[in-house]
């Protein structure tokens, strides 16, 4: 913990290392940043002890600091605590809001919210003095230059979630120390034991903050050819001062697409028609062989109904692209698997077991030696990149962990993984942890066939909670992940505030009839119960009662529904791509 000591003027700030005399000077009224000594602080200042800087963001009524106020140690990676942010604070530089008119007042209130939405959402996860954004085996392969930069210089932007809130810090160097990158995902580190011989093994899932948002608004890639809900998920083993690592990634399908919610359970995907879907597909690949090596595209989707022309797209354009550096696979997973056949996924591990002894996996010695390097990864997709992908990944980082774990002399020759029950349950629950982390930050709750990850069997009841999730996912998906959408806009800086603007994008009106139609539905359909229970005279009076008002709700439902597209709770702040 360091402290932070506030007073009307101006906040100090000290140093995460101990010892450094150094302290952040923040002026509430000028914004400016300075350095100081710790002889500088006031006695008068209000002490509190926070646990790190977030950043800082502009808003309707000036600037804002966000500070991390609780964090929970997740683990040690050699030697360096990894921690989890747990509670946040937002400050306001200025000392009262009076000076804005009741509409600021209100987006103010409202932006508030939407940054206490993202902070609020779990995994946000820090290192003081490592770089977790980056792989072992980006780590391995830097120069001298890299090892002398600071942790925000030397950050992968992609996994940087408070980059935007850390501008004005980055662009002095002499305040770097005050800050480091927060990742946003998942990480889990478990002590191990197989025959007598412990190990530390790590699960880290580091979420894309280039277009990101939630699962039906941001589909698809951008023009830069950033793929929507990008995850790298890395899997380490600790043993002896030895350390292995397997990498794999998972995105959305990187061609322009959308599936805007319209209030149907399943909107209808589209590919747009009117944009060069090569040169973002190019795009993409280009920098994943430049980042990844090799790829094995693993495309999980449905062969048939609303998802068949989305696999069709993307097997052109592998074709299309004639790179020998990539390769596609697809497969069926609902099909294969219906019935609760599940055994059959080993279908889809065995075929590309050749490719996964070619790519290996990265390897340091106890004394420091690289003997192996990754040269390719698998990058998996469903059409959220959640359930189905997930699945595949644990039982593919599974494959990998096998051959690890014997070339480390831990597991002795013919024994295999699954035998080992301890390391199994841990092994299991922790993917299907994962599973759920992502699947919260991208849908909105926890993920579905995580019954068949934990258990390796799918369960009745796990059909029940999988109803109840999708049941909760379409509430989300339809009513609430507009302003979810926002929130992240506002967070990663696609959306800035400009304090000048009289009204922000959130006063937009709304039709007539979005206050009216679900109205008279409503009157209509209680007028229809009501004339049931109470009878008319007649048999034939009452029938013809309950006919017209049951025609009128469900006239007014189905006006409802074809227009769907206006009554959901659409983003406001960025105008996503228009894609249909």
């Amino acid at each position: 913990l360091k402290n932070m000591h506030a007073t009307p003027e101006k906040f100090y700030i000290e140093a995460c290392d101990d010892g450094a005399n150094d302290v952040l000077v923040i002026d509430r009224v000028s914004t400016e940043m300075t350095l100081a000594g710790i002889k500088d602080i006031p006695p008068s200042g209000v002490t509190r002890p926070i646990c790190g800087i977030m950043g800082t963001i502009r808003l309707v009524a000036g600037m804002y600091l966000i500070v991390i106020t609780r964090k929970r140690k997740v683990g040690d990676l050699f030697g360096h605590t990894v921690w989890k942010a747990l509670e946040f604070d937002v400050i306001s530089y200025k000392k009262t809001i009076l000076h804005l008119t009741d509409f600021q007042m209100q987006d103010n209130k409202a932006f508030l919210s939407m940054l206490r939405n993202v902070l609020n959402t779990d995994g946000f996860y820090f290192c003081t003095d490592y770089d977790l954004t980056h792989t072992q085996q980006r780590l391995s392969n830097t120069s001298p230059d890299f090892q002398e930069m600071s942790l925000l210089e030397r950050a992968d932007q992609r996994f940087m979630w408070n980059g935007n809130l850390l501008r004005e810090i980055t662009a002095q160097p002499e305040l770097h120390k005050f800050a480091f990158p927060v990742i946003h995902g998942f990480i889990v580190m478990n002590p191990c034991c197989i025959n007598g011989k412990v190990f530390e093994w790590i699960l880290i899932s580091r979420r894309s903050c280039f277009r990101a948002g939630v699962r039906y608004y941001v589909r698809g890639i951008d023009s830069e050819g950033h793929a929507a809900n990008f995850v790298e998920t890395e899997q380490i083993v600790q043993y002896n001062n030895a350390r292995v690592s397997f990498v794999q990634t998972r995105g959305s399908m990187p061609f322009f697409w959308s599936q805007r919610p319209n209030l149907k359970y399943k909107p209808k995907p589209q590919i747009s028609t009117d944009t060069n879907h090569m040169d973002g597909f190019r795009r993409h690949f280009e920098s994943q062989v430049l980042i990844y090596g090799k790829q094995v595209i693993l495309n999980l989707v449905n062969q048939k109904g609303s998802e068949l022309p989305l696999e069709q797209a993307f097997a052109k354009m592998v074709n299309g692209m004639e790179n020998g550096l990539i390769k596609y696979i697809a497969f069926d997973f609902h099909k294969e698997c219906s019935k609760m056949r599940w055994h059959r996924l080993q279908i889809l591990v065995d075929a590309v077991s050749d490719m996964q002894e070619e790519f290996g996996y990265f390897m340091v010695s106890s004394d420091g030696k690289v003997m192996s390097e990754q040269s390719g990864t698998f990058r998996s997709n469903c059409m959220d990149c959640l359930d189905r992908t997930n699945v595949i990944q644990s039982l593919l980082a599974r494959r990998s962990l096998q051959s690890q774990l014997q070339r480390m002399g831990v597991l002795h020759v013919g024994q295999k993984i699954e035998e080992q029950a301890d390391f199994e349950k841990i092994y299991k629950n922790a993917w299907a942890d994962n599973a759920n982390a992502c699947a919260k930050q991208y849908a909105g709750t926890g993920a579905l066939k995580t019954d068949f990850t934990r258990t390796g069997k799918r369960t009745h009841w796990g059909l029940v909670m999988d109803g109840w999730n999708s049941m909760i996912r379409y509430y989300k998906n339809n009513f609430s992940d507009g302003f979810r959408q926002d929130s992240i806009d506002l967070f990663l800086g696609n959306y800035t505030v400009d304090e000048t603007d009289g009204l922000t994008p959130l006063h937009m009106q709304k039709d007539w009839k979005f206050l009216l139609l679900p109205v008279i539905m409503v009157v209509a359909f209680s007028m229809c119960i009501i004339c049931l229970l109470m009878a008319g005279d007649t048999w034939t009076e009452t029938l013809a009662y309950v006919l017209f008002w049951g025609m009128a709700s469900a006239l007014t439902a189905a006006v409802i529904v074809v227009n769907g597209r206006e009554f959901v709770d659409a983003p406001k702040l960025v105008q996503k791509e228009k894609m249909d």
